[in-house]
């Protein structure tokens, strides 16, 4: 190692130095985190190039955890430390009392083992049971048992940050920790070691803490206390994604959607992505919701699996090949919105009721961006004319086709949706969000019976 030239560096500045190249290659950071690059990225930079230990304050689903476990990707991919040293001794600059004495020992023929960026991390959850013996460490009696004495340093068992020496360590929920657990991490932070019980010990370990912490949480359910907000060095603040596009971006990248196989193909026209992005967003603004809890991008990445396998299941039913989500699999995403989102009422048993409210504003809202009103006129007129339309998760595409074909006027603003290479079966999507438009905007009667509706001119 010391032919190699390898120099031992803190876990900050080697951080910090392989964020610099980064920058200057104009890499990103922390690949996969969308909708935070003019907001939040930039003050997590800043706290890298400064050294700082980090606490993110945010809602649930905000990619919290994310941008914590992301920092390995800013650590060397291997590190030398001290064969079989259980806190990742520095061979150069050693802290335990095993590897100082296995250096002092071996000297230059020291055994060294190399440990990967991903095994530098460590994550603990700070459960209210959390204690001092599992973030810092405690007298092993099975080694106190094997001969040696109480004073002895090898005595020791450490706990999860000494192991996470020269790395990362993150404290989920952190106001969940009682202030007495916090206490402890105060030397973490500002000397920088631990003491354990009461052994003259001093473990001067080199970690960056990374902690996380939900606003509601912060102030009622818990609290951090002082001296140990004063240690972070940076407080950042996370939001959900402040547009429609941002929050359909993360949910492609997030949803796990049923592979393609026994003859299926599954399309999600991009009006249908807007629907479920839409409804999540007017969730978050809705006063029936509570906002203190949140509504979590999850929400809209479980909407469009669970709006996927809605249309999945209609066409295997029908015998049909082509997945494609309409207006009628709607109904499917109550289930898996009821426990994401938390209604504000002192009614019980109207979660399915608002649930359905929001649904409806989404459509209307899609439908509204996505028809221009004069493009609309000649449908309008044909169904004061008699015509009447039916829709529904029993139809095949096929019925939606002939009516599309025995009516020229659906045509255009059909194909002014889809454009001119739309499947027949995401036309027929196109057809039941026309439809169920018209209704909501009051423009056409509609009745229902069981999963078929039909609609008809108000008159």
């Amino acid at each position: 190692m010391r032919d190699s030239k390898w120099v031992s560096r803190t876990v900050k500045e080697e951080i910090r130095q392989n964020a610099v190249v980064k920058i200057r290659s104009g890499q990103p950071l922390f690949p996969g985190i969308l909708g935070y690059e003019d907001t939040v990225l930039p003050q997590l930079e800043h706290a890298v190039l400064a050294g700082h230990d980090v606490v993110f304050l945010g809602e649930r689903g905000q990619a919290k955890t994310r941008m914590i476990r992301s920092l390995t990707g800013l650590l060397d991919e291997w590190m030398p430390i001290v064969s079989g040293s259980e806190i990742n001794d520095d061979p150069f600059n050693p802290v335990s009392a095993q590897a100082r004495e296995l250096v002092k020992a071996e000297g230059d023929n020291t055994p060294i083992a190399w440990v990967h960026r991903d095994a530098r991390f460590g994550e603990k959850l700070a459960t209210p049971d959390t204690s001092i013996a599992d973030l810092i460490g405690e007298v092993d009696p099975i080694k106190v048992a094997e001969g040696r004495y109480l004073s002895d340093e090898l005595t020791l068992h450490y706990g999860l940050v000494p192991r996470t020496n020269r790395g990362v360590f993150a404290i989920n929920e952190l106001p969940d920790l009682a202030e007495r657990i916090q206490v402890g991490l105060l030397n973490v932070l500002e000397e920088r070691d631990v003491q354990i019980r009461g052994y003259k010990i001093r473990l001067p370990l080199d970690v960056l803490l990374v902690a996380s912490a939900n606003p509601e949480d912060y102030t009622n359910r818990g609290r951090m206390i002082t001296p140990l907000k004063d240690r972070f060095g940076a407080q950042i603040r996370t939001h959900y994604p402040q547009d429609i596009e941002t929050e359909i971006a993360i949910a492609r990248q997030e949803a796990v959607l049923m592979p393609e196989h026994d003859g299926l193909s599954i399309t999600v026209p991009p009006f249908m992505e807007y629907l479920v992005a839409t409804f999540t967003h007017l969730a978050r603004s809705s006063p029936q919701v509570n906002q203190r809890s949140g509504v979590s991008v999850r929400l809209t990445v479980a909407n469009m699996e669970t709006l996927v396998a809605a249309a999945t299941r209609r066409a295997l039913r029908l015998g049909e090949t082509d997945v494609v989500p309409r207006v009628s699999d709607l109904d499917a995403l109550i289930a898996s919105s009821a426990g994401k989102i938390e209604i504000e009422t002192l009614e019980e048993g109207r979660d399915g009721e608002v649930i359905d409210h929001l649904l409806r504003g989404a459509i209307l809202t899609v439908f509204k961006e996505e028809f221009p009103p004069e493009s609309l006129r000649q449908v309008l007129d044909a169904f004061d004319e008699d015509l009447t339309m039916s829709a529904g998760d029993d139809l095949p595409v096929s019925a939606y086709s002939d009516v599309v074909s025995a009516n020229p006027v659906l045509v255009a603003p059909i194909a002014g949706l889809v454009g001119d290479d739309g499947s027949d079966a995401v036309q027929a999507s196109a057809v039941e969000l026309l439809l169920e438009g018209l209704h909501l905007s009051k423009r056409l009667n509609k009745d229902s019976v069981g999963g078929r509706a039909s609609y008809r001119a108000r008159a």
